[in-house]
């Protein structure tokens, strides 16, 4: 671990438990930084005044509800979040709705303040959607409560405690009124970093560890405005550092098939899918053998996710989205589908429908002029509404 995260880790000193001093509820976004800073604060090393290709400062991208009508306010917050989640209806909208967010872009991550009125929440399979997100979102509630159902049972939390979602699997939930911060990291970011989420997610990661680690996104949002993007890969490296130390299974709430040591086999899993998706005759006990387990083991570990062979359907559908999406790939959609071992196009689009609530057409159609890695200037263009969703599968690739 580097030097800034030294640095980062030494200022908290005893302070590590500072989350238990939270604000009340009625207090202001802003109220809740100045507290939070105040118990726990945070030295960053000094930054180089070098030279460099970077902006000054960190991307950021704001949205604030207050600035459109009334009546439009709660829609236009449910388009904001539409690549990740989806908000339940709200019969009455003539009192407006307070949702206010920004988002720094981080490159490999993207970080985010956000405060928002109660609602309830779902992860998006069948909402109409463009690119199948699969990040975990680490959320930090400053302030109110956050309840979940997922694929192992029910999990809450409130202020102060890290909590882990993963946006590719089903979930649904609800929020109170809170100001939060939420990390979001994709599948890809690191393979450390992915056996701890995998074995942590849909879980509030409750430990001393833990706190830590909230004690270290509360500084993160306090420092972030004054950053300069020179920085942005050192801030990621101690981020890294950071979840690869502090999280850890909180007791009673993960299964078995998410000990330390499966973990690892999860991993080696995944690997092993990904290099077989092609493959017609892999099946269960083709994995069961490669990764030298007993098949209640390979059970209890696929359980979560319905089972081996609907994870693998998953990934092969997930990798086909990625074809469909891709301009440059001209193949006919049977031919991506018999690929990825359907045996024919009805079957394949009954179940891409299924996976993402569209169908394998609407992608193609929909992704003419490609899906190019979004740049600062293509997001700060977009409408305001809009910018969460582009940063977000911006870190796609």
């Amino acid at each position: 671990m580097g030097k800034g995260f030294h640095s980062i880790v030494a200022a908290h000193g005893d302070g590590m438990n500072a989350h238990d001093h939270t604000t009340p509820s009625e207090a202001s976004l802003d109220h809740n930084f100045a507290q939070a800073a105040a118990i726990s604060p945070i030295d960053c090393p000094p930054l180089p005044s070098k030279r460099s290709s970077y902006p000054s400062t960190i991307p950021a991208f704001k949205f604030d509800t207050r600035v459109v009508p009334l009546d439009d306010q709660y829609d236009s917050w449910r388009k904001s979040f539409s690549s990740m989640l989806e908000f339940g209806d709200r019969r009455d909208t003539s009192n407006g709705f307070d949702g206010r967010q920004t988002v720094w872009d981080l490159g490999n991550l993207a970080f985010s303040r956000i405060r928002t009125n109660a609602l309830e929440f779902a992860s998006v399979p069948g909402h109409t959607r463009r690119e199948a997100l699969d990040h975990w979102t680490m959320t930090l509630p400053l302030d109110g409560a956050i309840s979940t159902l997922g694929p192992a049972g029910s999990f809450a939390g409130g202020a102060g405690i890290v909590q882990i979602h993963s946006l590719g699997r089903w979930f649904e939930g609800n929020v109170t009124d809170s100001d939060m911060l939420m990390l979001f990291v994709p599948r890809d970011f690191d393979p450390d970093v992915a056996h701890a989420l995998s074995a942590a997610e849909f879980s509030s990661v409750d430990t001393a560890m833990g706190r830590l680690l909230a004690d270290y996104f509360m500084g993160l949002a306090k420092r972030l405005p004054g950053v300069e993007a020179e920085n942005i890969p050192e801030l990621v490296g101690a981020t890294r550092a950071m979840i690869r130390a502090c999280v850890m299974p909180s007791p009673g709430t993960i299964e078995e098939a998410q000990a330390p040591i499966t973990r690892v086999l999860l991993e080696k899993a995944r690997s092993i899918v990904n290099a077989r998706l092609f493959d017609p005759s892999f099946n269960a006990e083709a994995l069961r053998r490669d990764l030298a387990i007993s098949r209640t083991g390979l059970y209890r570990m696929f359980e979560p996710f319905g089972g081996v062979m609907h994870y693998v359907q998953h990934q092969r559908l997930l990798d086909a989205h990625a074809a469909l999406a891709d301009p440059n790939d001209k193949r006919r959609i049977v031919e991506i589908a018999e690929q990825r071992c359907f045996s024919d196009g009805a079957e394949f689009s009954r179940a891409f429908k299924r996976e993402f609530g569209y169908t394998p057409t609407e992608v193609r159609a929909g992704r003419k002029s490609g899906i190019p890695r979004r740049s600062a200037s293509e997001i700060t263009s977009a409408a305001p509404e809009e910018r969460l969703g582009l940063l977000l599968r911006k870190l796609h690739g």
